[in-house]
């Protein structure tokens, strides 16, 4: 659920990369970063081991336009793959309200794929979150390699719900704009029906 503050007419929204280790959760994020006017946006924080790998978290935030008369603000998180670091994922996804799943395209990869997508629908579970309903958006990136999972076979195996889905090459910015438009569209969409919900209910 986005934090909405009422005196101050402020809206949080999070939106989290997850995905499995080396996908281009970062990529994404450091891309996305840049092309963000930089009035718009806080600075972006990553801690990184020396071999490049997401430590911690990624994060940063954006000004969106207002929305019925709340400024809202994106904060954008990308989370480590690898399973030592379930504890910091399961932290960073309190509160999610919009989700990109960064896939890795290379074939022998696809295994990892299914398990990090079943840890996450496990750890939404966990916070009582329904994944069917959750803004999602896939992403399969890595599209330029040479031995890759179809996008057919990828929708099969991940796509149960049929979310959005973009194909990419991050490092290239390729299908990384498409992607976070299209998430952060389904979670305005959300959080439009929120507040008229909830303001509603609030000013009466």
């Amino acid at each position: 659920m986005p934090i909405i503050n009422y005196r101050t007419r402020e809206v949080n929204c999070k939106i989290v990369y997850v995905g499995p280790s080396l996908g281009g959760k970062t990529t994404n994020i450091q891309a996305i970063h840049r092309m963000i006017p930089g009035g718009n946006k806080t600075g972006l924080q990553s801690i990184d081991t020396e071999g490049d790998r997401t430590l911690f978290f990624d994060y940063f935030a954006m000004d969106l336009a207002e929305i019925a008369g709340f400024k809202v603000k994106f904060l954008i998180y990308g989370v480590p793959g690898q399973p030592y670091y379930r504890s910091t994922r399961k932290m960073v996804l309190n509160g999610v309200d919009g989700l990109v799943f960064v896939a890795d395209s290379d074939k022998s990869r696809l295994q990892d794929n299914v398990d990090s997508l079943e840890d996450l629908q496990g750890m939404l579970a966990e916070y009582g979150y329904d994944y069917s309903s959750i803004p999602l958006v896939l992403q399969y990136n890595k599209r330029d390699l040479f031995f890759i999972t179809s996008v057919e076979e990828l929708e099969e195996a991940l796509n149960t719900r049929g979310s959005r889905s973009f194909e990419a090459i991050a490092i290239k910015y390729t299908g990384v704009a498409e992607t976070f438009r299209s998430v952060c569209r389904e979670v305005v969409v959300k959080l439009q029906e929120t507040l008229t919900k909830q303001y509603g209910s609030y000013r009466s």
